[in-house]
């Protein structure tokens, strides 16, 4: 059974109510670090946290939301090994995972809804990577990384 890790910051608390029942419904195993509370909370941490699962293979893949997508996934992309994308589209999910690979979809519980939402996770988790000339892409996207690692 493929594991998901879901993250969420306060933002999403009533959109993951729905979403991780949905996403188990499709027979993965979720794993929530997100906050169940909608008192604030930072984002960059959660994002980190569902970075560091996906890095390290404890999970599959990755679902990170915050209000917009846009931090949580700018704090994803920051751990080494992640393609974090924003979605908003299912046409981006499917051709996130198509071409460019992505491990980890996040989107804005203030932009999209539920249904939505539900789109995207089963375009980006139905989507088979084609490889191809889009291995190759992805190959420099990640030389790019090992390039500019702190230190190096």
């Amino acid at each position: 059974m493929k594991k998901i890790v879901f993250g969420n910051d306060h933002s999403a608390v009533q959109m993951k109510k729905e979403l991780i029942p949905y996403i188990e419904g499709k027979g993965y195993e979720v794993v929530n670090v997100g906050t169940d509370e909608e008192k604030s909370i930072d984002y960059p941490v959660v994002g980190e946290m569902v970075a560091n699962m996906v890095a390290s293979g404890n999970a599959d893949f990755g679902i990170a939301v915050c209000g917009t997508g846009l931090g949580i996934s700018l704090a994803c992309n920051k751990v080494n090994g992640i393609r974090a994308c924003v979605c908003s589209d299912a046409y981006t999910a499917r051709y996130s995972r198509l071409h460019n690979n992505c491990n980890i979809l996040c989107f804005g519980a203030r932009v999209i809804g539920v249904e939505t939402a539900k789109m995207l996770i089963d375009e980006f988790l139905d989507t088979q990577f084609e490889g191809g000339r889009h291995a190759r892409r992805v190959d420099l996207i990640m030389d790019i990384e090992r390039r500019n690692r702190s230190g190096q």
